[in-house]
Order: C-alpha cells, then sequence, then structure tokens
C-alpha cells in the first residue's frame, strides 16, 4: 500500500509539474504563431490522445510517466509545405524562438507563485520553536541562547514554525553569514541573540546535522520510555522485549524518557547493553545487542522497537497563514527565497564546495511526494512549489538538450549575428546528454545509497 501511495503521489506530482512547464512553451509558441504538433506529457508509448484545435495538435498521455515535450513544425525534422514555413519553429525570429525556450521555466516559477499563495491562505503548520537542550561549550552557548526561549523571528522576518528558522538559517549558511534570532524567554523578556554560521558547510545541512553544529536542540515534550511494539527478528524482539515493557535503565544508568533511550541505542552499535524493565509491575533483566546500520553517513544502533504512541504529546503548533490579499507579497517572497537558495546551493556543487551526495533522484522525490501529501495539502503545496522551482531553474542550466542550453546558442547567436551550426550543436546536444545520464546516474546512486 506504501508503494502505491508512493508511485500515486510521485506521479500526480511529476504530471503537474511537466504539464505546467510544457503549457509554458505551447502557450507562446501558439502565440507568436508557431504550428504545434503534439503535446506530450510522458514518453514512449501513448495511453491516451486526441487532436484539438485548427491546427489538430495531438495531446498525448504517454507511458513513461518522467517528462514531456511540445513539438512544433521545424524545417530540420522533415519537410514543411511552403505555405507552412512561416509557422515553423526555425523559421521565427531569434526574440520569439528565445521565448519560448523561457516560457517553459517562467511557468515553474509562475505555478511555484501560485502554489505558495495558495498555501498561505490554507495555512501551512508546525511545531513552534521552541529551544531544548542547549549543548555546553557550542555556538549556541556561546551566544547565550537558552533552554525554553521561543525563536519568534530570524533576521526580522516572523518565524512561527522551525521551518522558518531552517530556511533562513540555510540562507545564511549558503552565505557564509549569521543570523540573529529574536527569542522570547517564559517570563515574555525579548533579545536579540547573535549567531555566527560561517563555519557550518551546506553538507551538514543536507544531512541533518543543523541543529548539533549549532548546539541546541528543538525542544521536544518529555516521552516515558516504553515501549509499543517490536520488529520480528530485530534484536529487541530476539532479547525478550514485549509491547508494554517500561526501560527502567541500560547498564546502570538511569532512562527517564523515550529520546534518553534512542539516543543510548544510537551510540552502540553491536555493544552488549543489560537492561531492567519493567513488565506488569514486576522488574526483569535482559540484554540486547544493537545491530549496526548506516543512517546519513553515520553508523548508529537499532533494536527494532517503537515508542508507545499512547504517551506521546504533541507539540504547540505554530501556523503561518494569510489573507487573500496579505499572501501575494508573502507568496512573492517565498519564491524568490527557494529560487536564491536552488541557485547558490547549484553553485556550490558546481564549485565543489557540497557534496554530489546532496543530490536527489526520482525515487527520493516520489518518497518526498508521499510523505507531503500524508502531511496534508498545505504540505504537499509546499513541496510542488519546491520541486517546480528546482525543475525550473535546473531547466536554465547551460546545458545543451536543456532550455538553457538552447538559451545559450541563441545568446551566442544574438552576439555574432549568425546561428550555431547545425554540426556543433549537435555535437553539444551529445555532450548534454551525457552529462545528463551522469547526473541521474549519481542521483539514482545516491537514491539507493539512502534506502539502504
Amino acid at each position: 500500500m506504501e508503494l502505491m501511495q508512493t508511485i500515486l503521489a510521485f506521479v500526480v506530482a511529476l504530471g503537474i509539474l511537466v504539464t505546467v512547464h510544457e503549457y509554458g512553451h505551447y502557450w507562446v509558441a501558439r502565440r507568436v504563431g508557431v504550428k504545434i504538433l503534439r503535446f506530450s506529457i510522458g514518453f514512449g508509448r501513448g495511453l491516451w490522445s486526441t487532436n484539438k484545435g485548427e491546427d489538430e495538435t495531438e495531446f498525448v498521455i504517454a507511458a513513461i510517466p518522467l517528462g514531456g515535450y511540445v513539438k512544433m513544425l521545424d524545417e530540420r525534422e522533415g519537410e514543411v509545405p511552403s505555405e507552412l514555413r512561416h509557422r515553423a519553429f526555425n523559421n521565427q525570429t531569434l526574440a520569439a524562438r528565445t521565448a519560448i525556450v523561457l516560457a517553459g521555466p517562467l511557468a515553474n516559477f509562475l505555478f511555484a507563485f501560485v502554489v505558495y499563495w495558495a498555501m498561505y491562505i490554507v495555512g501551512v503548520s508546525g511545531p513552534r520553536p521552541v529551544v531544548g537542550e542547549i549543548i555546553p561549550h557550542s555556538l549556541a552557548s556561546m551566544a547565550g541562547l537558552k533552554t525554553g526561549e521561543e525563536i519568534k523571528g530570524v533576521n526580522g522576518q516572523d518565524s512561527p514554525t522551525w521551518d522558518n528558522v531552517f530556511r533562513s538559517a540555510t540562507t545564511a549558511i549558503l552565505d557564509s553569514t549569521s543570523i540573529v534570532l529574536q527569542v522570547v524567554n517564559e517570563g515574555g523578556y525579548e533579545r536579540d541573540v547573535f549567531i555566527s554560521l560561517g563555519n557550518i558547510s551546506v553538507d551538514d545541512l543536507s544531512r541533518g546535522e543543523f541543529f548539533d553544529k549549532v548546539g541546541f536542540k528543538p525542544y521536544r515534550v518529555p516521552i516515558e520510555p516504553l515501549i509499543g511494539g517490536v520488529i520480528a527478528g530485530d534484536p529487541a524482539a530476539l532479547a525478550g522485549i514485549r509491547s508494554g515493557d517500561r526501560v527502567i535503565s541500560a547498564d546502570g544508568n538511569n532512562i527517564a524518557t523515550w529520546l534518553e533511550w534512542v539516543e543510548y541505542v544510537r551510540a552502540r552499535p553491536e555493544e552488549a547493553i543489560d537492561l531492567v524493565l519493567l513488565r506488569d509491575g514486576e522488574r526483569l533483566t535482559l540484554s540486547l545487542t544493537p545491530k549496526r546500520v548506516e543512517r546519513s553517513g553515520k553508523v548508529v544502533g537499532r533494536i527494532g522497537a517503537e515508542v508507545d504512541v499512547s504517551t506521546v504529546v504533541t507539540l504547540p503548533l505554530g501556523t503561518e497563514r494569510y489573507g487573500i490579499w496579505q499572501a501575494i507579497p508573502r507568496a512573492i517572497e517565498r519564491t524568490g527565497e527557494v529560487v536564491a537558495i536552488t541557485c547558490k546551493f547549484l553553485r556550490k556543487m558546481i564549485l565543489g564546495e557540497a557534496s554530489m551526495q546532496n543530490l536527489s533522484g526520482p525515487i527520493s522525490i516520489a518518497s518526498y511526494a508521499r510523505e507531503s501529501a500524508e502531511m496534508g495539502f498545505s504540505r504537499f503545496l509546499d513541496f510542488l512549489g519546491l520541486v517546480s522551482i528546482s525543475l525550473g531553474v535546473l531547466n536554465l542550466l547551460p546545458i545543451p538538450l536543456l532550455d538553457g542550453g538552447h538559451l545559450l546558442y541563441y545568446l551566442i547567436e544574438f552576439a555574432t549575428r549568425r546561428p550555431v551550426p547545425e554540426t556543433v550543436q549537435l555535437i553539444g546536444h551529445q555532450i548534454g546528454l551525457a552529462l545528463l545520464l551522469g547526473l541521474m546516474s549519481v542521483a539514482v546512486y545516491n537514491d539507493i545509497m539512502r534506502m539502504m
């Protein structure tokens, strides 16, 4: 069932984004008079098709949902009747061809604005940014951040949820700069906390180590270390741990919360742990050895036990919501913010300042699509906006076969007053294909390694 949900969410998300991108090309091409032969969502054999419009354009949904294309009349791809030559793409002015190619990525950016606008009208919720444990001698500790303080803003921007804090910190890390947190304590006293993030790398962000590097943890409501279930064949089940057991101590160390228990296990892969449990009012002693697993590049211990969800107390939530008109500037700001972060991230990867492990392929995207859909409509809109912008930015890269490659050819044509020779374009397309296949291979490899 989870696999089916993942595939469905992926197909829906990618279908929407590809349709938006290709419709941008289609809409502008129609406006400048180019004849459209086919509008396809997906590649390969057509599953459904129909012909519409004066030009009898064929609209197709194809079997492989990994992209799409708009096929236009073009003398380079076949014989064109003399009466239709003025409607062939290759015979359009440089400005018209540039507008057609540029329209796809711009449609993705416009779509991102629309979904962010809708998201802020509906409202996006998340845990309020309340500070938990402070790690001694860390950046947060030296800055004077205190446990229990709530982050009300970052660099003057409101932060009702941790998402807002993390996005602002991401921008600061990409710029190798600092952030100013506007915090308030439980007594209502407000103050500013200055934290320099220049020594934190982009890879620290992508590996989920931001809080460890800064030196604090989000506040979590203490959860009792009560076992809710165990996985058959894993160390917990093999050691005799059962649902309903409460962890009292490990190797003589008292365990007061579920988080303490998780961290204790994670720090001891393949090390025997002597446990004291409470079961049906009686204490018993067991021994188990966590198995060794790799998570985000780290080796950790895992026993295959989950918390009793009936004991979990939800955190107080913050919500970012605006009226119809107030949501417009916020959506514009959010779109620009994500575009800037995406471009800076790509720049660091190209310069070797960020690991290629940050690339995600179709497997990860499908997983994110399912998870965001499960979290609610607003989160799914957020996901669509992010991927739409990523698609737009990637298509603007000056790589032949992508929109950015065509724009590069047009820039050369503008400078030299003559088109790039077709033989040069063909060589460029072959190089571009090799680059894209290489990038896709790295992305799929990263996906597989994350799954493993």
